[in-house]
C-alpha cells in the first residue's frame, strides 16, 4: 500500500491565532497579561513616542538655609518661579521665588499658614506641587513635562511546531481536525510562555547575519541607568518598600498600580498586611496570586501581582499602563501545514513576530533590590506571630534613583 496522503479540513489554509493567543493569555495567571495588544510594528527595529507626563513630587535632599532647598536636578526641573506647594502631611503652603539651576537650589516662601506652624522645609521632607499659577493674559507657559523623546525595542520570532505520525492519526480518537486543533491549543500554550519568558528577561538585539533578533524585557528597560530603585538593604518584604517605590513612581508622573514579585515574596507581603489585604482571584484578574494593598502616596489600591519566574531578592512597583505586546505587520501568530514530502503524518507550523513596549519605563518602573529571602521572612514572621515587641535591627531602606558616571 502506498503512502497516504492524511487530508483535513485545514490542510491548505493559513489560520490567523491572534484571538485563540489571546484567549490563551487571558487564562494564564503570567505577567504577559499585562501587556495589552497596540498597533503593528512596521520594522525589526520597532520605535516608539514616550508620553509626556510630570510628577508632583520632590525631595528637599540636603540642608536648608537662607530659604535655599537643595535637591536634584531632575526635581528641580519640575519647578518654575512661582510654583506653590506643600510638604506632605502638612497644609502649610510655599511659592518657589528663584531657581539656581547652578547649584540646584529652590528660593522659597511661605505663602499661607493654613494652620500649620511649618515655616520652611527640612531635609528629607517630601514636597507635592500644587499648581503653576499663571500671569492675565500669558501667552505661553512653561513646559515641565517630561518630553516626547523616542525609546525602542526589536522584534523577535517565535516558533512552535505541531506533529502527528501516521500511527497517531490512525489512532485517534477524535476526528482529525480537532485531534491537530487540540495540539495546536497545547504548542499555544507553549507560545505564550516564550512571550511571558521574553516580556521578564529579554536583551533587546539587533538582528544581522551573526546573531537573530530578540526582543527586550523587564528586567532589562526596568534596570536602565537613570532608573528608580529601591535598595532594601536585606530587609524584609512590606508596605513601607512598596510606598518608597510607589512615592519614586507617583514622583516621576506615573502611576503606580501594580507589583510585579515572585510568589514567596507575595506570600511575605501578604503575612505583613495579612489584617489588611482585601485577596480577589477572579478571571479578569492576574497573576497567580492577586491582592490589593493601599498606597499611601495618593490612597489608590496596588495589586500584587505574583510571577513564578521573578527572582526571590526582587520586585518591581510600576505603571503598567505604558507596556504593550506588539505584533509585526502581518505577522502575528498564525499556524499553516509545513508537512514535508515523505514524512509519515503531519506537521503544522506555528509562528508571529513581537516585541515590546515600554513607555517612559525611567518613570513607570521602580525595581525594589536586595530583599530579604522570602523563606527567612516568612520563618521570621512565623517566630514572631506572638511576640508583643519585636525590636528590627535591620538597616534602613534606602531610595535611590541610578545616574550615569558621566
Amino acid at each position: 500500500m502506498g503512502k497516504t496522503h492524511y487530508s483535513y479540513e485545514f490542510d491548505n489554509r493559513v489560520r490567523d491565532l491572534s484571538d485563540i493567543l489571546s484567549t490563551v493569555i487571558e487564562q494564564q495567571p503570567r505577567i504577559i497579561q499585562l501587556f495589552p495588544l497596540r498597533a503593528f510594528a512596521t520594522q525589526r527595529k520597532h520605535e516608539w513616542l514616550e508620553d509626556q507626563i510630570t510628577g508632583d513630587r520632590c525631595v528637599v535632599n540636603g540642608a536648608v538655609s537662607d530659604s535655599k532647598l537643595p535637591m536634584s536636578a531632575t526635581d528641580l526641573a519640575k519647578l518654575e518661579v512661582g510654583t506653590l506647594f506643600h510638604v506632605n502631611e502638612d497644609s502649610a503652603l510655599f511659592r518657589v521665588t528663584a531657581l539656581d539651576t547652578t547649584n540646584n537650589k529652590a528660593t522659597v516662601e511661605l505663602v499661607g499658614a493654613n494652620g500649620s506652624s511649618t515655616t520652611m522645609p527640612s531635609n528629607g521632607n517630601v514636597i507635592i506641587l500644587v499648581a503653576h499659577p499663571e500671569k492675565e493674559g500669558s501667552k505661553e507657559g512653561q513646559s515641565k513635562i517630561h518630553q516626547s523623546g523616542v525609546n525602542y525595542n526589536y522584534t523577535q520570532i517565535f516558533r512552535k511546531e505541531v506533529e502527528m505520525s501516521g500511527t497517531a492519526i490512525k489512532t485517534r480518537t477524535y476526528d482529525l481536525a480537532n485531534s491537530i486543533d487540540n495540539q495546536v491549543n497545547l504548542r499555544m500554550v507553549d507560545f505564550a510562555r516564550d512571550l511571558n519568558s521574553t516580556a521578564l528577561f529579554g536583551i533587546p538585539v539587533q538582528p544581522s547575519n551573526a546573531a537573530n533578533g530578540a526582543a527586550g524585557g523587564l528586567f532589562y528597560f526596568g534596570t536602565q541607568v537613570g532608573g528608580l530603585a529601591v535598595d532594601a538593604n536585606g530587609t524584609a518584604f512590606d508596605s513601607f518598600l512598596v510606598n518608597d517605590a510607589a512615592q519614586a513612581v507617583s514622583g516621576q508622573g506615573g502611576l503606580p498600580s501594580t507589583i510585579i514579585c515572585g510568589i514567596g515574596q507575595a506570600r511575605v507581603l501578604s503575612a505583613d498586611m495579612h489584617n489588611k489585604l482585601t485577596i480577589v482571584q477572579q478571571d479578569r484578574e492576574r497573576g497567580a496570586y492577586v491582592a490589593n494593598i493601599v498606597n499611601d502616596v495618593n490612597g489608590s489600591l496596588i495589586r500584587i501581582f505574583a510571577e513564578p519566574l521573578i527572582p526571590d531578592n526582587v520586585a518591581f512597583v510600576v505603571d503598567p499602563s505604558g507596556f504593550g505586546l506588539v505584533p509585526m505587520q502581518d505577522r502575528a501568530i498564525w499556524d499553516e501545514d509545513t508537512t514535508p514530502n515523505g514524512f509519515d503524518g503531519i506537521r503544522r507550523t506555528l509562528l508571529g513576530e513581537y516585541t515590546f513596549e515600554f513607555k517612559n519605563a525611567l518613570q513607570r518602573i521602580s525595581i525594589i533590590k536586595n530583599l530579604k529571602a522570602s523563606a527567612t521572612a516568612l520563618a521570621s514572621k512565623r517566630l514572631n506571630v506572638s511576640s508583643v515587641n519585636v525590636v528590627n535591627t535591620e538597616s534602613a531602606p534606602v531610595f535611590t534613583q541610578e545616574v550615569s558616571a558621566t
